[in-house]
């Protein structure tokens, strides 16, 4: 396997804030892999063998009915890590991982991280605080939708997925919000009617583009400041020490895998489901 070069990518913020003997040790079983829109990272109950640390991705974590109906629980991009069952002392979850927004993400094998969270030493602090900051997340989501009316958590959920992009522009599908939040696609369109003609957002054919974050952030209810609050607590100074972005020349269409892979930094496996 070829190292990867991490000046050369974006970093995810908990590899970034490892010191450099730890991150020497990582890198060469670190893999850049390429995750496209709605690829199922685990399901319910399904043996999990990688964490992801995305860079550009972002994964929503959610709880899936017996009916079908589903709800989100928490979203994780470059400041966090998908997967963190395995280095709790679970092999399975009853959640599952999806990717949420397209982008890259390094993948580490499960007993590659079990060895090094084992030694007790800064990535499992690191880690543990991030599981604290990560079930705040989680908490706060449950209240707020239990309590907060649908314009609130659209709000909420916009700020969140704003802050895990490089860029204000996203594409999210009204399926793909309401059954992120619970409701009917009904109310998504009525939601975003109302930030549009606001002035907030521009909202056509899935794609979103955020207007006025600071009249967003006077809308949104609380639960937004206390997840982002509580991250800030638990991991300061935890921010990327690059931001290059992701050329199209550096990626090339691999047909085997139904996928784009980075060129140079990895080997050419299969995403596993």
């Amino acid at each position: 396997m070829i190292q990867i070069q991490p000046s050369c990518f974006p970093q995810n913020y908990l590899l970034a804030a490892l010191p450099a003997h730890v991150c020497a040790r990582l890198s060469p079983d670190l893999e850049l892999v390429y995750l496209p829109l709605g690829h199922m990272l685990y399901e319910p109950g399904m043996q999990m063998c990688h964490v992801y640390l995305p860079t550009t991705a972002i994964a929503s974590l959610s709880y899936i009915m017996e009916d079908g109906a589903s709800a989100q629980t928490a979203m994780v991009g470059p400041e966090g890590i998908v997967g963190f069952s395995l280095f709790m002392g679970g092999e399975t979850t009853s959640s599952q991982a999806a990717v949420q927004s397209a982008g890259h993400a390094y993948r580490l094998q499960k007993q590659v991280l079990e060895e090094e969270f084992n030694r007790s030493g800064e990535l499992q602090h690191l880690l543990l605080r991030y599981t604290q900051a990560l079930l705040t997340q989680m908490a706060q989501t449950a209240v707020c939708n239990r309590h907060h009316s649908l314009d609130q958590q659209f709000c909420r959920w916009l700020l969140q997925s704003l802050d895990r992009l490089p860029t204000v522009k996203m594409f999210m599908t009204q399926e793909l919000i309401s059954n992120a939040l619970g409701v009917r696609r009904e109310g998504i369109t009525e939601a975003a009617g109302n930030l549009h003609r606001a002035g907030l957002i521009e909202y056509r054919r899935g794609h979103i583009t955020i207007l006025d974050r600071a009249e967003l952030e006077k809308r949104v209810c609380e639960c937004y400041a206390v997840a982002k609050k509580e991250f800030n607590r638990l991991l300061p100074g935890v921010t990327p020490r690059t931001s290059h972005p992701l050329k199209d020349a550096d990626l090339i269409p691999n047909p085997a895998y139904g996928t784009q892979r980075a060129k140079r930094h990895y080997n050419e496996a299969p995403l596993p489901r």
